[in-house]
């Protein structure tokens, strides 16, 4: 057990979404003194509800981070909220973040948390949009828009992809190519063969009225009916905090943007660093960031153990010599 009054936590968490969160109970329950460091930014905030998350399908993203704030204040974690601006530190000197206020939070082991960016093309109306009928995912929303005019917006070599896999949600899909895509003889077979318009030309804006989509307008052409338009943002890990400590994101391979390396535990290169949810896997949504926060958890709970086990040991046979016992450790006489 660990000394909650302690100006050190045992594990500082960037990040209050759902992998942040997810660890702070886990490491809360084994007793361990945790602070989460929280900006208040989840990436899913404009959506207006959570999917794919056993029991909590349909929660609004604020009403299930309450929730599970509350939940892990149950076991002693603290949240703040703030941004880190700065970090430096080791495993032997403890780690050392700095907040955008200027406050200093310490602790033993870090587990960053916090997720990624979409940038999203610079196509008027589709920010405000975004999460609403302005989406990427066809298991998170693709219920919710299912036999709905659909419009695919061409931003790289995965639309084809992202019009394909729609199709399994409605009949009436639109590839957009807006000078971006250039399907090759067997992706346009496959479109065709799927019922998927395929349509030429710059998109230059969506059409909303009375706060609903209605339409994408192509420049110096005509404008297509949709109801809900999909696209693939690029993705940046949310990491500038971190340079000093060595942690840089590397390009994805699937070429959609950045994200934080680790190994299947969550361990970064950073001896003492951990990483989980979308900000190492780009692919994750709620429920896999929640899993991947709890499986970090207990691998920084069993890396602060050793290092405790160590340090007693040590204690242990230091005070044998010490008392010069010469009997055999931990039988009694």
């Amino acid at each position: 057990m660990t000394n909650h009054n302690s100006s050190i936590s045992d594990v500082l968490i960037i990040g209050g979404g759902a992998a942040g969160l997810s660890a702070a109970q886990m490491l809360g329950r084994s007793r361990r003194s945790v602070l989460v460091l929280d900006s208040g930014e989840p990436r899913n905030a404009p959506a207006q509800g959570v999917h794919g998350f056993l029991s909590r399908d349909g929660f609004s993203p604020a009403e299930l981070l309450a929730t599970a704030r509350a939940e892990a204040r149950e076991y002693g974690v603290r949240t703040i909220h703030g941004e880190a601006v700065a970090a430096a530190g080791s495993v032997a000197e403890g780690f050392a973040v700095t907040a955008a206020d200027g406050r200093v939070l310490r602790a033993r082991r870090l587990l960053i948390t916090t997720g990624l960016v979409d940038e999203l093309p610079g196509i008027p109306g589709l920010r405000e949009r975004w999460g609403r009928d302005v989406l990427h995912c066809p298991f998170c929303h693709g219920w919710e828009v299912r036999d709905q005019a659909i419009g695919v917006l061409g931003n790289g070599p995965w639309s084809v992809h992202q019009a394909l896999l729609f199709r399994q949600w409605s009949a009436n899909i639109t590839l957009f190519l807006n000078e971006l895509v250039l399907p090759s003889a067997e992706e346009l077979e496959q479109l065709a063969a799927r019922g998927i318009k395929v349509v030429a030309g710059m998109v230059e804006s969506l059409r909303v009225e009375q706060d609903r989509l209605r339409g994408v307008a192509l420049a110096g052409g005509p404008e297509v009916a949709v109801d809900a338009v999909v696209v693939g943002a690029q993705v940046r890990a949310r990491l500038d905090a971190f340079a000093g400590l060595g942690l840089k994101p590397e390009p994805h391979p699937m070429g959609i943007g950045n994200f934080l390396p680790t190994d299947a535990d969550g361990a970064t290169d950073v001896a003492g660093v951990w990483a989980a949810g979308n900000v190492t896997d780009v692919r994750a949504q709620v429920l896999a960031s929640a899993a991947a926060g709890a499986w970090a958890a207990v691998a920084i709970n069993n890396h602060l153990m050793a290092e405790e086990m160590a340090a007693d040991l040590s204690a242990y046979r230091q005070s044998l010599m010490l008392n010069g016992a010469g009997i055999r450790a931990g039988v009694s006489q």
